[in-house]
């Protein structure tokens, strides 16, 4: 767990992992998608300018949703809304703000919709993947305890052991996984205020630092959900990959089976998304419970996966959208024929050839 990176001196501005990982996925989708859309597109200037307004929607949604799930941190300091330099973004709600603004860009340009959505598809599940590597080194999105060899212990006083020693109603959870005795808890900050908070770990004895490092009190091992999440991705970024060659080579054919008309790849990302965020959730220990035991993620997952069934539906009863690449050179049968010379121009050539 290492959620900041580096301080840069004199200003004391720290470089976040999960910020730096979200900036390493864009690079990444974008790349992605200016390789796939040369196949319908010579202009890159479109790509970069569409990438460069869903960067902005992407930490703006992002954030908007920390606060929104959140909240109660920012009851007694809205302006810390603002300051986003202390971290505290959700990579769910920079994805649904950045498709919004993408879709409103190719649509206000005139592009080809369908086309441009299915690389876009491709490349936002490329970004997933290492946006949850991000996740993995702030830890948060952290998952249950468990068992398994593969159980990753996060530090003392991370999300994951925060959440250990203290009950969660909002999960039905009464009781802490993790029964930390009362010493480990309240302390008097640097203005000589009682906080009854888990208590920073410079201000733990020798003796009960080794406990929550080595001991009993050390963090149980959890489900690395955010791991889980970054290899499904990858999973889904290979599996919509497949498909749009697929769709490439049937529509240079002329045919279209099932999964090859122009938006049914951007369509199954939702659907594959939204089982794959159902699923994660399931062994998710975070968000809190919405409706009986379906959390919000769980609720937008449903959602995801109806909405991209029902594009998938459109798009296959839809008429195919075709496109001509940009600046591609004329065929032979439409490019103009040079004029034949007549026999005037062949008398009055030259004076040598008479």
């Amino acid at each position: 767990m290492h959620p900041e990176l580096i301080e840069i001196p004199i200003i004391h501005v720290t470089v976040k992992s999960y910020g730096l990982m979200m900036v390493v996925g864009f690079l990444a989708a974008v790349t992605v998608i200016r390789l796939l859309s040369r196949r319908f597109t010579r202009d890159p200037q479109h790509i970069t300018n569409a990438a460069l307004y869903a960067l902005i929607a992407g930490v703006v949604g992002a954030r908007i949703f920390f606060v929104v799930h959140y909240f109660d941190q920012f009851r007694d300091d809205l302006l810390g809304v603002f300051a986003i330099w202390r971290g505290g973004l959700e990579l769910l709600g920079g994805v649904l703000l950045a498709i919004a603004v993408i879709l409103l860009y190719i649509r206000y340009h005139k592009l080809p919709l369908r086309h441009y959505l299915d690389v876009l598809a491709v490349g936002l599940m490329a970004a997933l993947i290492f946006g949850r590597v991000g996740c993995f080194l702030n830890g948060c999105c952290y998952g249950k305890p468990t068992d398994l060899p593969w159980g990753v212990r996060f530090p003392y006083g991370s999300f994951a052991y925060r959440s250990q020693v203290e009950p969660d109603p909002q999960r039905n959870r009464l009781e802490p996984h993790l029964h930390l005795p009362e010493e480990y808890f309240g302390y008097f900050d640097e203005n000589q205020a009682y906080v009854p908070d888990l208590k920073p770990k410079e201000f733990l004895t020798p003796r009960q630092q080794e406990e929550v490092t080595q001991g009993q009190y050390r963090c149980l091992p959890v489900h690395p959900t955010q791991l889980y999440t970054s290899l499904s991705a990858l999973l889904c970024t290979l599996i919509l990959y497949g498909v749009w060659r697929r769709s490439q080579k049937c529509e240079r054919a002329g045919r279209y089976p099932f999964l090859t008309k122009p938006g049914s790849v951007f369509s199954l990302m939702f659907v594959l998304y939204g089982i794959l965020r159902f699923s994660i959730e399931l062994v998710r220990d975070d968000n809190p419970y919405e409706i009986g035991t379906l959390t919000v993620s769980q609720l937008i997952g449903i959602g995801l996966v109806l909405l991209g069934s029902s594009l998938l539906v459109f798009y296959t009863l839809a008429q195919p959208e075709t496109v001509e690449a940009e600046g591609s050179a004329p065929s032979p049968s439409s490019a103009p024929k040079p004029a034949k010379a007549t026999q005037r121009t062949r008398r009055h050539a030259s004076p040598t050839q008479k």
